[in-house]
């Protein structure tokens, strides 16, 4: 059944992973390579079956060539799973067996941080390969692109604002925040800087209490977030959240956020558009934090990392305009301005092949 699956999504190559003295079970997933290698993160999770972890990286490397065509880079879409806690299953062997086999791919294939993997652990995988964006500044990578992924998902904010109300002044409007892991308590941080009404809730009571008391937002129950009188309804945690069961409860007018997958099913975005509510593609608005690593290929420049967040507002008008042109729901109009770019510049048939990434200005000591 798999061929038929990579058939419907479009998968070009996937490499099932497996070294059993580190304990590594991995899966990589090349979505769509036309516009450049495919970058797309790790995300280390226990997943309940290997199917599960299967359904996941074809899922999420084909949203990556969608991120990344929207985003204007020159970089196809892909990601990888390694099957396991990160509270107990890391080692120094399982991230080098990993590095070993992404470097197997001579550059079809970047890695970067994701779910369970922060940049500790990367540096062990960039021992084994020099394919991994997201590394440690020290060796002229960038560092957390969380900062960066808030950022963007302001510039979205604001481009979303200003087509349902006609302003970009976010301190006007209340939020209701799902999520405060490191983008969404850096996307509190900004809406408090510009004067914002925030209600925040989060798992974890911790991070609850310091929006609470860093950024004087109002804290609510998790069940709660869905059903206060806010302008906008921010996701930045777990996919899924606009569903049948929270959308008729929603009071937004807007729908902006950080967290990937935000709708439920496409069923789910039609409902959106009835409803009056404006859906800011959320691959569009997150990218931030590819971009940023992206950046590292020719050498990593964080002036030019804010400037390349500021071309997200122009993106989401671009969506907006294709949703208005074609008669269609935002989400459908994401993917049109992917499918667009992929299919033009598919077209030119570059005639001598690509070369592997440069990653200029990286330094490997020591390795």
């Amino acid at each position: 059944m798999i061929f038929e699956t990579l058939d419907t999504f479009g998968h070009e190559q996937v490499v099932f992973c497996h070294n059993k003295d580190a304990g590594l079970k991995a899966i990589i997933a090349i979505h769509n390579t036309v516009l450049g290698p495919a970058l797309g993160g790790t995300r280390m999770w226990p997943y309940k079956t290997e199917q599960d972890a299967l359904n996941d990286v074809l899922r999420l490397s084909r949203g990556m060539t969608y991120k990344n065509a929207v985003a204007g880079l020159n970089i196809g879409g892909g990601k990888a799973v390694i099957i396991g806690d990160p509270a107990v299953d890391k080692s120094e062997a399982l991230f080098r067996a990993f590095g070993q086999f992404v470097e197997a791919l001579g550059g079809r294939y970047i890695t970067a941080e994701d779910v369970g993997i922060d940049v500790n652990d990367m540096e062990y995988v960039y021992r084994e390969t020099e394919y991994v964006t997201g590394v440690h500044q020290v060796h002229g990578g960038s560092g957390d692109p969380s900062p960066f992924t808030a950022y963007g998902t302001l510039q979205g904010l604001m481009a979303t604002l200003n087509k349902r109300f006609g302003d970009e002044e976010v301190g006007k409007y209340s939020y209701a925040v799902q999520g405060l892991g490191h983008v969404g308590m850096e996307f509190v941080k900004l809406l408090k800087e510009r004067g914002a009404k925030m209600f925040v809730t989060d798992i974890n009571k911790g991070l609850v209490d310091k929006a609470v008391s860093e950024y004087g937002a109002e804290a609510v129950g998790l069940d709660e977030i869905y059903d206060v009188p806010a302008d906008v309804y921010s996701p930045c945690a777990l996919g899924g959240t606009v569903n049948e069961q929270t959308l008729p409860r929603l009071k937004a007018k807007v729908i902006c956020g950080a967290a990937n997958n935000q709708l439920a099913n496409n069923a789910i975005g039609d409902e959106v558009q009835k409803r009056g509510i404006l859906y800011a593609p959320d691959y569009a608005v997150n990218a931030g934090g590819v971009m940023n690593v992206a950046l590292e290929l020719d050498g990593y420049n964080r002036e030019r990392a804010m400037r390349m967040m500021r071309t997200i507002y122009h993106n989401l008008g671009r969506i907006f305009e294709i949703a208005e042109r074609d008669a269609i729901p935002t989400y459908k109009a994401a993917d049109r301005l992917a499918e667009e770019r992929i299919s033009a510049i598919g077209k030119l048939k570059l005639p001598l092949g690509r070369s592997a990434p440069r990653f200029q200005g990286r330094i490997r000591g020591g390795h």
